[in-house]
């Protein structure tokens, strides 16, 4: 088994893909601010194999420190969403975009093979009447999104033998998680079922793709392990499926109980998405095993026995909110 950097290790997709990374017996470092509490993994704190490094991917000589010793980077440390960025659009694109040029550097100077670059569906833009695969030009409409795409041409401009870069642009990732997050659109509706018993759904026919958390762990799992020939310099959607809003509320209200009520009201947003993940099943042999479904169960399940306490009022599972208290720079 590897040595493997995970950035952003901490966070809602880290914390539940650090443990599986160590399962398979691994010996991973986390680089992270811990912006959103020093617990996320205290299941695995007493890990041998585990590294916690506290620090930001913008101060390159820890970059180097941290890598030492690492064959492969899993990178998904990030201002994570089009409103969190928007909050700070010079923090974001340091985080997001400048300080990637110095990890991408600094992990082929310390001999890391593999780098997994967590980028997103988003840098898709919006594309109607057809399948959205990964052979089309990309039309980012925001700048997350666009520094997403550009992350992804910096990557592939460093592809060389002996350091084989894999992008992976998963859909928007639901369940629950140790360092849950409660702004993200399947997590949304299930809280305000659950402790509202009422849904809004603005619009409702738009197409959101989304992916379980337990299944997009499992893809950075597996890319530390496929055949290197055919993941080197490659790019893979992963999604689910592609349901509509409505669909997803709906499935929400089932989970929870018939007195959720589910209320629509008009939206001038009318972006929609889909995505194709047949490349990846088809190259790979990945296919996700959780639906929206049981994303929602899971979360109930957890409301129920107390794992999401304070779930309106705690600022940690809602990214923006978090920002504005620590006032990031």
């Amino acid at each position: 088994m590897g040595n493997v950097l995970v950035t952003g290790g901490a966070g809602y997709v880290g914390s539940v893909l650090v443990p599986k990374l160590l399962a398979q017996g691994h010996h991973v470092k986390v680089l992270d601010l811990f912006m959103y509490g020093e617990n996320t993994l205290d299941a695995v704190k007493d890990n041998p194999n585990l590294e916690l490094i506290k620090g930001d991917i913008r101060d390159r000589k820890l970059l180097d420190k941290s890598l030492r010793g690492c064959d492969s980077v899993i990178h998904l440390a990030c201002i994570s969403n089009d409103p969190s960025f928007e909050l700070d659009p010079d923090l974001g694109k340091s985080i997001n975009y400048d300080a990637f040029f110095d990890l991408v550097d600094v992990s082929k100077d310390v001999g890391v093979r593999r780098f997994v670059f967590a980028s997103s569906s988003s840098v898709y833009g919006i594309i109607e009447g057809r399948e959205v695969t990964e052979d089309l030009a990309l039309q980012p409409l925001t700048d997350y999104s666009k520094y997403k795409a550009m992350c992804e041409d910096v990557l592939l401009a460093k592809k060389e033998p002996g350091f084989i870069p894999l992008i992976l642009r998963p859909a928007t990732v639901c369940g629950y998680s140790p360092r849950l997050r409660l702004d993200l659109i399947v997590n949304i509706l299930t809280n305000h079922a659950v402790n509202h018993k009422k849904i809004k759904v603005f619009g409702g026919d738009q197409k959101r793709p989304n992916i379980h958390i337990d299944d997009v762990t499992d893809l950075y799992v597996n890319s530390l392990i496929w055949p290197e020939d055919v993941i080197d310099g490659n790019i893979f959607n992963a999604g689910y499926d592609n349901q509509t809003v409505n669909e997803i509320a709906k499935s929400v209200q089932a989970s929870v109980g018939d007195d959720v009520e589910i209320v629509t009201t008009p939206t001038n947003d009318l972006r929609s998405y889909h995505i194709s993940s047949d490349k990846i099943k088809k190259a790979l042999g990945f296919v996700p095993q959780k639906s929206t479904k049981d994303a929602v169960e899971d979360l109930v399940m957890a409301f129920g026995s107390g794992k999401i306490p304070d779930a309106q009022t705690d600022i940690r599972y809602y990214n923006i909110r978090q920002m504005q208290a620590m006032k990031l720079r």
